[in-house]
């Protein structure tokens, strides 16, 4: 018989022969069977789940454009001309690109001093507060602490009951703050619900046992509040720090009620007066003999409202990450 007519007989290396990625061979047989790759098997959803997740997605569409449509009309108008702007042509791309706004709000000099005082009032207001709000919080956190428990009391009551508008202006001219700028950052330094989240990251997250070590190493409070505490404490500063920034940088109320001098005015109250008076700022005598008061106006408000809008876009991607975690810690433990 020749070598050609011999029947091929699989030996039992055969059946150790690798297959090709992606497959497998079934019991008792060498023919290879594809595999069912991790995450293909599905549940397999019933109508009421599809109809659960439709109604979900559609909400939460809707509740996007809600929030988005109106953005992007107040982008588009401020780049667009004034005469298109106050026609109503713009929807949400702008109609003849102009920057006329943007120069007419940055080089008008009320404008230019209501954003920088807005800059102090945020950045001032904000380490103040978060100073003396880590004051507050880190000795409330100690067991150790005396009378605690009614001093948190008190604490959370006046969150709960103010002492009133009347009352809290006549403390402020009674303190020599009216129309100075310290009259927008202390009245405002400490707020109850940022208290409340600092205690309660100070007594769950850095344990008993570490504070207990310190101090047999000689370390004292202040020492433990800056070397230890305060260092594993950067999430929670960093959300209550943008609570209090954005606060401080969206507050007009304070400052229409103290101050009376335009030269303290913050970037709000000049954009307030611009959106509720619907007047132009002075100085602008060159911009209104070239555009009518209305158009001026109707432009201004879609810039203002842009220009006011950065700085908190700029910094909240630094500390969005730590947002969630800070509000969590606060609404649930402790």
């Amino acid at each position: 018989m020749s070598r050609s007519q011999i029947p091929a007989v699989a030996g039992p290396e055969s059946h150790d022969r690798p297959t090709t990625p992606g497959t497998r061979r079934s019991p008792g047989s060498s023919r290879p069977l594809p595999l069912r790759r991790r995450g293909s098997r599905r549940i397999q959803e019933t109508r009421v789940d599809r109809m659960f997740l439709f109604c979900t997605y559609l909400l939460l569409c809707t509740f996007l454009a809600v929030v988005l449509l109106p953005l992007l009309n107040i982008v588009a108008s401020s780049f667009s001309d004034p005469i298109a702007v106050s026609s109503g042509r713009v929807l949400f791309w702008p109609v003849e690109f102009s920057l006329r706004g943007y120069e007419v709000a940055l080089s008008n000099p009320q404008i230019v001093t209501g954003f920088l005082n807005s800059l102090f009032y945020t950045g001032v207001g904000t380490l103040i507060s978060v100073a003396f709000t880590i004051a507050l919080a880190y000795p409330l956190s100690r067991k150790s602490l005396f009378g605690r428990g009614p001093v948190m009391a008190v604490v959370v009551f006046t969150m709960l009951f103010s002492g009133g508008l009347i009352p809290t202006y006549l403390v402020v001219q009674e303190l020599g703050m009216i129309n100075t700028r310290w009259a927008l950052v202390i009245p405002q330094a400490i707020g109850v619900w940022q208290v409340v989240i600092a205690s309660t990251y100070f007594r769950t997250m850095i344990p008993d046992e570490l504070y207990e070590a310190a101090q047999l190493d000689g370390c004292g409070d202040l020492r433990f509040l800056w070397k230890v505490a305060l260092p594993l404490a950067k999430p929670m500063i960093a959300v209550v720090a943008l609570m209090y920034a954005i606060t401080q940088w969206n507050s007009y109320f304070d400052a229409l009620l103290y101050l009376k001098d335009a030269d303290l005015y913050p970037i709000q109250l000049v954009l307030r007066n611009i959106l509720i008076l619907n007047t132009s700022p002075s100085g602008m005598t060159d911009a209104a003999q070239m555009l009518e008061r209305k158009q001026l106006a109707d432009l201004l408000k879609y810039s203002l409202i842009v220009i006011a809008s950065v700085p908190v876009l700029l910094i909240y991607p630094f500390v969005a990450r730590y947002f969630t975690k800070g509000i969590m810690i606060g609404a649930i433990k402790g």
